[in-house]
């Protein structure tokens, strides 16, 4: 046995030293730099900061060239990281209305005061292959990095206030007897899960899980007919309360995507009609997570609106319980592990009871 095991650990060893060859790859091609990563693959980064749960766009470039560019595997890596760290405190909520906007747009509303922003966008793209992308030492003008970031802006009222001047839309809002949210990455998941803990699950969420269930949304697996209230993407600041100063200060800015769905109204006998909402959030310029998180976070809402239940997008222990892509990762990859003996028995079990079988047969 002990020579086995040795055995086991030569070739686990060895397995890591392939690895690190083939991750490297054609050593005639100049390495990937992480600074590369970060600077040239920041929708990868941030979907990897999003999931994995830390804002860091140096750890998640760094995790990305660790895993070969497999995301879920750099999203483990940076989970992994974040449980060694020492927790501080914790910052104050972000206000993402005086968020320094660099996009900003609604379908719901044609003419929104501020403007509609379209920043950087892939939606107008014809997604042809640009060939011209395989020459090396492109340049972009300074002049055009700096004309971007003139056009972002503090100066952008949220779209739905204009719904919420007449009341037509319900408005969530902190009170001071309100709990404290908990906290997803330092307590386990439990059943009933109250909406901060839901959103704090979906963003962690993997992204295609995510996107899949609110596309089934809209396919009709929910009471889901939504609009785009408002998408944005800029910079915000976050704060921190310093026990000895007594007061709050600024210890970084960061890069969010915010989505405000308009979902359709909900009303009873007490209550008149009014429009209901899903919201989403992610690091990064992250739309397509924060647009399917909103559709998810809508659909779980059902209970709590009185809606009949009636598929598992609104299936809060289903969604919850299968959204995140390290546990999914994990589950599904624990099949390559041995499971020699536990084969071995279904085998032999097998064969007694096809034995038992052809005597009935015979008798």
């Amino acid at each position: 046995m002990y020579v086995a095991v040795k055995g086991g650990e030569r070739a686990i060893e060895r397995s890591w030293d392939v690895l690190a060859k083939h991750r490297r790859g054609d050593l005639q091609v100049p390495e990937l730099r992480v600074a590369q990563i970060r600077e040239q693959l920041r929708l990868a980064v941030a979907r990897v900061m999003t999931e994995g749960s830390i804002y860091d766009e140096e750890l998640a470039a760094l995790a990305i060239k660790q895993a070969a560019g497999d995301l879920v595997e750099a999203i483990f890596l940076l989970r992994a990281y974040r449980t060694t760290l020492p927790r501080f405190g914790y910052t104050l909520p972000v206000d993402t209305a005086v968020m320094c906007v660099e996009r900003r747009i609604s379908a719901a509303f044609k003419d929104i005061p501020g403007g509609q922003m379209l920043g950087g966008t892939y939606d107008y793209t014809q997604r042809l292959i640009d060939f011209s992308l395989l020459a090396e030492g492109e340049v972009i003008s300074d002049a055009t990095t700096s004309s971007d970031h003139a056009e972002a802006t503090n100066d952008m009222p949220r779209v739905l206030s204009m719904l919420n001047k007449e009341g037509l839309i319900e408005q969530e809002r902190a009170q001071e007897d309100s709990p404290e949210p908990g906290d997803l990455s330092r307590e386990p998941l439990a059943f009933p899960a109250d909406r901060a803990t839901r959103l704090q699950n979906l963003a962690r969420g993997d992204e295609g899980f995510l996107l899949a269930m609110g596309y089934a949304t809209q396919r009709g697996y929910a009471h889901s007919h939504p609009f785009a209230g408002e998408i944005r993407h800029g910079e915000v600041a976050v704060e921190m309360h310093i026990d000895e100063l007594g007061f709050a200060v600024e210890i970084g800015d960061i890069d969010i995507s915010e989505c405000q769905m308009i979902n359709q109204f909900a009303g009873s006998g007490e209550v008149p009609p009014k429009f209901t909402q899903g919201y989403g959030l992610a690091f990064g310029h992250s739309e397509r997570k924060a647009m399917a998180m909103a559709l998810v976070d809508r659909a779980l809402r059902a209970e709590e609106l009185g809606e009949t239940i009636g598929s598992p997008t609104q299936d809060v222990e289903f969604v919850l319980s299968h959204s995140d892509n390290v546990e999914a990762s994990g589950f599904v990859q624990h099949l390559k592990l041995p499971h020699y003996v536990d084969f071995q028995s279904e085998l032999e079990l097998l064969r007694r009871l096809r034995a038992s079988h052809g005597k009935e047969k015979t008798a």
